[in-house]
């Protein structure tokens, strides 16, 4: 573990994901981060960090609105907004794209158009050229992680880099102490000298 610690300090990642974070924190309304995914995977997981890091960290913008492909009939309100929340986002409002995989037509469709309307745009993904021409702030993780950073260099790592960076409010505890507590609480704790 000492191993990954070391390794994530000298990636860039850290500093990376806080300069991301800080357009995460531009978003100026509470309910103004439309945060989606592809249709086969919905970044639940970090809708319920950036979750976690608005309420401990009292920046309320960055609770996001999980813009989803598919709600279930009857599904309660904060899990039943829909890709037409997308046609309606507006000047002020952030549409935070997750694409491990080739992000489809369709969303690149509506990311466009909010993007006109005003909207910010940020995305994390693998490296989709259409993202890049689409997006005001941009984190490409490669498909291929380095096998001395593990799972922190996949999408999954990343986005939890970055929910903790975007709660960091430049009071107490810094990004770097949050991050070995991350992992800490994954791996364990780091040996003593």
């Amino acid at each position: 573990m000492l191993l990954l610690r070391q390794a994530l300090a000298q990636s860039g990642w850290i500093e990376r994901t806080e300069s991301f974070a800080k357009s995460l924190r531009r978003v100026r309304t509470p309910g103004g981060l439309l945060l989606v995914g592809t249709p086969g995977e919905e970044p639940w997981h970090l809708a319920a960090h950036l979750d976690d890091e608005a309420r401990h960290s009292g920046l309320t913008q960055l609770r996001p609105t999980l813009v989803r492909w598919n709600a279930p009939p009857g599904a309660p309100e904060h899990l039943a907004v829909t890709m037409s929340r997308l046609e309606q986002a507006s000047r002020g409002e952030t549409v935070f794209v997750v694409a491990p995989t080739a992000a489809p037509v369709p969303l690149l469709e509506r990311v466009a158009d909010a993007r006109r309307i005003g909207a910010t745009v940020l995305s994390i993904d693998s490296g989709e050229d259409q993202l890049d021409d689409l997006a005001h702030d941009r984190l490409v993780v490669p498909r291929v992680s380095a096998p001395e950073l593990g799972s922190l260099v996949d999408i999954d790592g990343v986005t939890h880099l970055v929910s903790l960076a975007a709660g960091e409010t430049g009071q107490g505890v810094s990004l770097r102490e949050r991050v070995a507590r991350f992992i800490e609480k994954v791996s364990g704790p780091a040996p003593t000298r």
